[in-house]
């Protein structure tokens, strides 16, 4: 394993490679019911592979993993190897209270009395407000001076506008943490921000390097532009290559499900080297992005910030269906799983409330494309 540093933090080697904690295994698809045995047995394997930093959050396996991730790592005894990372659910703040609250609540899920790296999770403009507003700034300050917290930094989702206002907002960031990859250069943040931050000193951890799990099982059409490289890759290592050529990424998360994603990942992590890209490694990136934009319907990256849906829709799972009938030309396919699998919890039962709307990190109009997905899938 590669190990990286961030700039405001030069004695701590952090793995290139960090174990995302949302998408673990469960028991029979349910986000609650974490399989713990093979969670476990996924977080040992990282620790052999020599990943350091393990991140969670608040609503991940709606709340189940920072517990599971607390007692993995009692169980595991490894707390003297790893990092942990979690994140303040901004979305929950109304008062100045909230965050000794929150922060509070975390530490005793993860059953740590010090959260190495803590975020202010999934920032946009008016979460920043809320945090000026409330008093973050200076309890991040008190909480990290009593030790409860070790490093601070924001995950984003906004404009790069946004993104560089908060970034100037607080002389005392050591890190953020952005979506990127090669179908993302130019969303939010973006290539933009993270040399921005980086000109600024901080830190940059990249989220969804493989957009969802999307990059890493690709159709026959980007293999083939893969394939006119004559060195053979899978494709999930494509793209961590070109996350963790960047030189300002300190590490690259991956939401691991299982072990031989694991050890793929890791073996990519043990030897891509920023500024390693070569000329005709990039020229099969792009033919790679430049295959999927033309094919995919709704920019959805499966993150599940849009849930619930008060109508009971499944905005996930039709948009997943949507485009892997664009992308692997499966519409028939599509339509009979969608009737079955999500028969009374379809686009057709969206009421347009427009409550998804807000919360959607990459800007979807939702009730929009829903209706649009009917008519396709419907």
């Amino acid at each position: 394993m590669l190990y990286r540093r961030f700039p405001k933090i030069p004695d701590l080697d952090v793995s290139a490679l960090g174990l995302g904690c949302m998408r673990l295994p469960t028991l029979s698809g349910d986000r609650a019911a974490i399989d713990e045995p093979a969670a476990d047995a996924l977080l040992s394997d990282a620790l052999d592979a020599g990943v350091n930093y393990l991140d969670t959050a608040w609503p991940y396996h709606k709340e189940r993993s920072e517990r599971w991730l607390g007692g993995a790592v009692e169980r595991l005894g490894c707390r003297d190897r790893v990092l942990i990372a979690t994140k303040a659910p901004t979305w929950l703040i109304k008062e100045p209270g909230d965050w000794e609250r929150f922060l509070a609540e975390q530490l005793r899920r993860l059953r740590v009395e010090r959260i190495d790296f803590y975020l202010a999770h999934a920032l946009n403009r008016k979460r920043w407000q809320t945090m000026l507003e409330t008093g973050a700034l200076e309890f991040l300050s008190e909480a990290k001076a009593d030790g409860r917290i070790g490093h601070v930094g924001f995950s984003f989702h906004d404009d790069l506008g946004s993104f560089k206002e908060i970034v100037d907002g607080w002389p005392d960031w050591e890190f953020c943490q952005v979506q990127y990859n090669y179908m993302d250069e130019e969303y939010q943040a973006g290539d933009a921000g993270i040399r921005y931050a980086a000109e600024r000193g901080l830190g940059v951890i990249v989220m969804e390097p493989l957009r969802g799990g999307v990059l890493a099982n690709v159709p026959d059409g980007v293999r083939e532009a893969f394939a006119s490289y004559p060195t053979p890759r899978m494709a999930a290592e494509w793209a961590l290559r070109h996350v963790l050529d960047r030189q300002e990424v300190v590490t690259a998360l991956s939401g691991m499900g299982a072990s031989s994603q694991l050890w793929e990942n890791a073996a990519v992590a043990s030897s891509a080297r920023a500024n390693s890209i070569t000329k005709p490694e990039r020229a099969a990136i792009d033919a790679a992005r430049d295959w999927f934009r033309a094919r995919m319907a709704v920019p959805c990256t499966a993150c599940g910030y849009c849930r619930p849906c008060p109508s009971g829709v499944s905005i996930q799972g039709v948009f997943g269906l949507w485009n892997d009938a664009s992308m692997f030309d499966d519409l028939e396919g599509a339509r009979g799983q969608y009737a079955t699998d999500l028969a009374g919890h379809g686009a057709d039962a969206c009421v347009e409330c427009g409550e998804c709307v807000p919360k959607c990190p990459q800007g979807i109009d939702i009730p929009a494309m829903l209706k649009r997905a009917a008519g396709a899938l419907g």
